[in-house]
């Protein structure tokens, strides 16, 4: 195609005049200049790797990434004067004869940048050195992400999370449990349908639900056990309970929390669970306007055995949550405008994080331990900006819960790993996470699978395989 240009007579003056000025300055460009002094680095061996430092590993370049790999080095080399023997063009040469490899406390690889000089021209490797010492946690890189959120990435977000009708959901490990009033009703989704792609809704006989401002409203899957809680306002406060999804609920609370002294008005639009495999625990629910914390007490799964009202703290939101740190006695209260608590099994307050160590909207707070490794992971509820996101943060120094948010908070504070799951800003915020660990036969942590999902987001399911040593 032939593209015609009309020019007015101002601008072909105009024109002229830079044509005239382009071909007179002609001389004064640089030109190029071959030059034989070439930077290629074509092989590179450590000569002093190992304990008593005559060991010499050969190493591999990648010339089209600029990345130099060697096999894993004895922890015992002095990995503050590694000496390199290296192939390179002729004339050119490292710009040191020793390097030094700083390595993080409990990290086992480090990487640095050499140059190799051929005045006047340079050119950068970025050489990694690893330990073979044994590595903890999760491999974070090769995460493996099943999608049904609002994040374009995956599947569309799951189909009742719209029009503010799905505001809690629940994971165990085996079935995610979707709390919704949304066509179709409340029902669990296997697992292992998920990572094939499929939703197979398990429908929860709801044929005794009813009453309540909404009948269903949040809940809980713990150990293949259904809770659901309505939204109670001023027609009382019932919980389900379900192990057959085809049965009808058993009722286990039913009770006008007016009745009961100092607990809010308004309880449903939150619930916490601490259950164990006995089905002893409590189960946590904070009033809507952030009065006070309704704490039942659970024997044998459905046996409500204790109701006490505790406090609670500024800034939880009615999307609190009251998470226990596992094999502790150290519970997290948070919500979307406070900062991350840690309370007792009363609610009392035993260390606040600064409200700007991680995103103050962030809820749903858990921490675990996962291949001798702790974690802590959060989901952002946009209440006032954002997507919802899930944030995972490294906390494994120190000997507790408080020493290691503590230490946290004296670092970068950067999230291990981060993944929204959209949704947008959202009155009504509701918003979940929950974490399943794997183990083998041995007991060993094998794979680690986080749940994150929010009110009109959807969710998402992530498999994350423990770290192993690689070559």
């Amino acid at each position: 195609m032939k593209l015609i240009y009309k020019i007015s007579k101002p601008g072909l003056i105009l024109a002229s005049i830079l044509i005239f000025l382009f071909t007179s300055c002609a001389d004064d460009y640089p030109v190029n200049v071959e030059s034989t002094n070439e930077v290629v680095l074509k092989s590179i061996k450590i000569l002093n790797a190992g304990a008593g430092g005559n060991m010499v590993v050969e190493g591999r370049v990648d010339e089209i990434s600029k990345t130099v790999w060697f096999p894993r080095l004895d922890p015992d080399t002095d990995l503050s004067a590694i000496r390199f023997e290296a192939v390179m063009s002729d004339g050119a040469k490292l710009d040191k004869d020793v390097y030094s490899f700083e390595f993080e406390e409990g990290k086992d690889a480090e990487t640095i940048v050499i140059k190799v000089f051929n005045e006047p021209r340079f050119r950068e490797y970025f050489v990694t050195l690893r330990l073979n010492v044994p590595v903890f946690g999760a491999d974070f890189g090769k995460a493996q992400i099943y999608d049904y959120s609002g994040n374009d990435l995956g599947n569309d977000a799951y189909l009742t999370f719209v029009s503010n009708l799905t505001r809690g959901s629940s994971f165990d490990g085996e079935h995610v449990l979707i709390v919704t009033r949304a066509e179709g009703g409340s029902h669990r989704l296997k697992v292992e349908d998920l990572k094939n792609n499929v939703t197979n809704p398990i429908t929860l006989n709801a044929s005794n639900v009813s009453g309540g401002t909404f009948p269903v409203n949040v809940g809980s899957q713990i150990n293949g056990h259904s809770y659901v809680a309505n939204l109670s306002g001023l027609y009382g406060m019932k919980i389900y309970h379900w192990t057959n999804p085809d049965v009808a609920a058993e009722i286990i609370f039913n009770a006008d929390p007016a009745s009961i002294e100092g607990a809010g008005k308004r309880h449903g639009d939150n619930m916490s669970a601490r259950i164990d495999e006995n089905g002893d625990g409590y189960l946590f629910f904070g009033d809507n306007a952030v009065t006070s914390i309704m704490r039942l007490t659970v024997s044998n799964y459905t046996n409500i055995t204790e109701v006490k009202i505790l406090p609670t703290q500024p800034g939880v939101s009615f999307c609190m949550s009251m998470n226990r740190v596992e094999d502790t006695d150290d519970y997290i209260l948070t919500g979307y405008d406070a900062p991350i608590n840690i309370v007792n099994s009363e609610a009392a307050l035993i260390y606040a994080m600064d409200r700007e160590s991680v995103p103050i909207q962030g809820s749903d707070a858990r921490i675990f331990t996962f291949n001798e490794e702790r974690y802590m992971i959060l989901t952002t509820a946009p209440r006032y900006s954002g997507n919802a996101v899930l944030y995972v943060y490294d906390i494994t120094k120190g000997s507790n819960t408080v020493d290691a948010l503590k230490l946290f908070e004296e670092g970068d504070k950067k999230p291990l790993f981060q993944y929204s799951i959209g949704g947008g800003v959202n009155p009504a915020p509701g918003t979940n996470t929950g974490y399943h660990i794997v183990k083998d036969e041995e007991g060993n942590d094998t794979s680690l699978l986080i749940y994150s999902a929010s009110n009109n987001a959807g969710f998402a399911l992530l498999e994350i395989p423990a770290k192993e040593l690689d070559e």
